[in-house]
């Protein structure tokens, strides 16, 4: 089989590994210049684009935010999975939040501004603590603003004055005292069945994922069916193919949706050594019409993202169950240059290994590292 990938990074590398056994081979297209190529060596590929699209059984994305234009052509192909609606959806906030509504899904109270004056009555509406949020383009930490006084405002409204507001309007969110962000990845096939991975917790500097925690700690079963009932809604509504990621904000006993994901996602990387089937393959499996993996969680997992630096040293490989995911990329600045996924039978025997790797993870890369190890020490 043959899968098209639009989209040439780390995700698209990882789906075309996974699809290796499946016999399955992945083509990526750069989408800055529509060339097709290699997605594990970055080969330009003696291919033109409407080839590819042609020769693919199936078609998808690796992130959300894909050029229009681009978009369009593949979609006339009639393999684009999931649909062209879900990506829309998922590159636009606006957009996304009406679906929210529609489905009466929690989500935290917001309005929509079109104009930098208006950030007045949002605050009167909502508040003087604010996320301002781009409706399109906005991911780690990107596009967004935060509003902690309306003495701020002045300052907020210079950053924006030249924005086109009335093409990109902005979410404008109260700024929620919330417990922390969970998330759930799931696939649904084109026979409607649904493959759920647990909760994961998730932790954030600056505006990234920095960390990942697999199965969330202290889920209640309240809390799981909360997320499993609201994945099934979305992905059903949008009559999904693929692999969905869903993030929450945790308040007292309530999900609140922050934003949806319509892809393979940072917060689902633990699974390639985590859980039975991992999410790459488990996207892979949906979109080519292939019985989904079970997504049976075989060990505790931790996930670091190695950001803007170069990748550790290998040594670290002498951690028992520790693997290293390099993306071959070149350092710069908030760049995903890799992830580590470490595994155990517990979060204590977790938080151990973490506080091993310090010496190859500098506090200057990883501020939250020991904080986060000595969290995971603690859990029974």
């Amino acid at each position: 089989m043959n899968v098209l990938i639009l989209g040439s990074g780390q995700l698209a590398r990882m789906m075309a590994l996974a699809g290796v056994p499946l016999g399955i081979e992945v083509r990526a297209v750069d989408v800055s210049n529509h060339k097709v190529v290699n997605p594990i060596d970055k080969q330009v590929l003696n291919i033109h684009l409407e080839t590819a699209i042609e020769a693919a059984d199936a078609i998808s994305v690796e992130f959300e935010h894909i050029p229009e234009a681009l978009l369009e052509q593949v979609n006339r192909s009639g393999k684009l999975m999931p649909s062209i609606e879900a990506i829309a959806t998922g590159a636009d906030r606006v957009k996304e939040k009406a679906l929210l509504d529609k489905l009466n899904i929690a989500n935290c109270p917001y309005v929509i501004v079109d104009n930098v004056a208006q950030l007045n009555q949002a605050i009167e509406t909502l508040g003087e603590k604010l996320i301002i949020k781009s409706s399109r383009d906005g991911y780690d930490g990107y596009g967004q603003w935060r509003l902690s006084s309306k003495d701020q405002l002045p300052e907020i409204k210079q950053a924006l004055a030249e924005l086109d507001l009335k093409k990109v309007p902005l979410v404008v969110e109260k700024m929620l005292n919330f417990e922390r962000e969970v998330s759930l990845v799931g696939a649904r096939g084109k026979n409607g069945q649904l493959a759920m991975y647990p909760l994961v917790e998730n932790l954030h500097h600056q505006g990234q994922l920095h960390t990942c925690v697999a199965p969330a700690p202290a889920i209640t079963p309240a809390l799981a069916a909360q997320a499993t009932e609201i994945f099934s809604a979305l992905a059903n509504e949008l009559d999904y193919i693929g692999v969905l990621a869903v993030e929450f904000f945790q308040m007292g006993d309530t999900l609140l949706v922050n934003e949806i994901a319509p892809r393979v996602h940072n917060s689902g990387h633990w699974s390639m050594q985590g859980a039975d089937t991992c999410q790459f393959e488990n996207h892979l499996r949906a979109i080519c019409e292939l019985p989904l993996g079970s997504t049976e969680v075989i060990a505790s997992s931790v996930m670091l993202n190695v950001i803007g630096c170069d990748l550790p040293s290998r040594e670290l490989l002498a951690i028992p169950r520790t693997h290293l995911h390099g993306y071959m990329k070149t350092p710069r600045a908030k760049r995903k240059m890799g992830h580590i996924n470490i595994t155990a039978g517990n979060y204590a025997e977790l938080g151990a290994k973490m506080q091993k790797i310090q010496k190859w993870l500098p506090d200057s890369y990883f501020p939250t590292l020991n904080s986060e190890a000595e969290r995971l020490l603690q859990i029974k």
